[in-house]
């Protein structure tokens, strides 16, 4: 069988829900269909050169999933309401950059609950719905509620943390050990009957429940995590792809988005 080799900048794997989910990743202008190659073997090789994905420019290190300092430090996409939309002032007209905060952030965002292996609370935007729950692993999800702002959004985030986790215990979501006995609907309207009467207006009657399905052959049992900066190459035959995950023969796995901005040299099966 031939095989082809690209080379780029790595980016967070674009998806596409369907059933299964496509997956694409990004090399610049190379783009590879990695749903498609599930099962096949595949090569990664790390060059040592790392771009920053906000200003291109070369840098050692990498923070925040692909920032150089300065960028990590400075730009709006690394702001503490990022994390922690609570904290988000884009309503009040201000932030790290106004105008940004004002296109991503004084926007229509979703309050959300999502099932993988239990229950979890999360905050998006809304116009990155499914593709949140997607990048989280879930295998169901439902609108708890939809706000006018990330700050709106975010208080009622910490209003339900005390009665669902706001964290993804990974390497159970990749393990695939789903929570097959919650019933998403009734733990969304006992959520609703936790809140106080001025976040409780901004609740969805949106029922729908979104299927999450991921291309997988298996599962792993056990996984580990590989390090490009400490073993620059990685292959194997690719078993599934889960969140933005490539999950390999033996457990090994490696978080795509964790590398951002690294060069990359991809040998894929044609």
């Amino acid at each position: 069988m031939e095989t082809r080799v690209l080379e780029g900048n790595l980016r967070k794997m674009q998806t596409e829900l369907a059933s299964p989910i496509q997956y694409t990743l990004n090399l610049g202008e190379n783009k590879i269909d990695m749903t498609s190659l599930v099962g096949s073997n595949f090569k990664m090789h790390f060059t040592g050169i790392i771009n920053c994905v906000n200003c291109g420019r070369i840098t050692k290190k990498s923070f925040a999933q692909g920032f150089c300092f300065p960028c990590f430090r400075d730009s709006p996409n690394n702001a503490e309401c990022i994390i922690r939309p609570e904290l988000c002032r884009a309503h009040l007209g201000e932030g790290r950059d106004p105008e940004w905060e004002e296109r991503n952030h004084n926007q229509p965002h979703v309050v959300y609950l999502a099932i993988s292996s239990g229950i979890k609370v999360g905050v998006t935007r809304e116009t990155q719905v499914p593709y949140r729950w997607i990048d989280q692993g879930a295998s169901r999800a439902v609108k708890i509620a939809v706000t006018e702002n990330r700050y709106q959004a975010g208080m009622i985030e910490v209003a339900l943390k005390e009665f669902a986790s706001d964290k993804t215990p990974w390497q159970r979501m990749l393990k695939n050990e789903v929570a097959t006995d919650i019933d998403i609907i009734e733990t969304k309207d006992l959520l609703i009957d936790k809140l106080d009467e001025e976040w409780m207006e901004l609740a969805s009657d949106d029922d729908e429940v979104t299927e999450l399905n991921y291309p997988a052959i298996r599962f792993p049992q056990k996984v580990k995590s590989h390090n490009l900066d400490k073993e620059p190459s990685l292959q194997g035959k690719l078993e599934a792809i889960k969140g933005q995950y490539l999950l390999f023969e033996g457990g090994i796995v490696i978080n795509i988005r964790k590398y951002g901005g690294y060069f990359v040299e991809v040998e894929v099966e044609a």
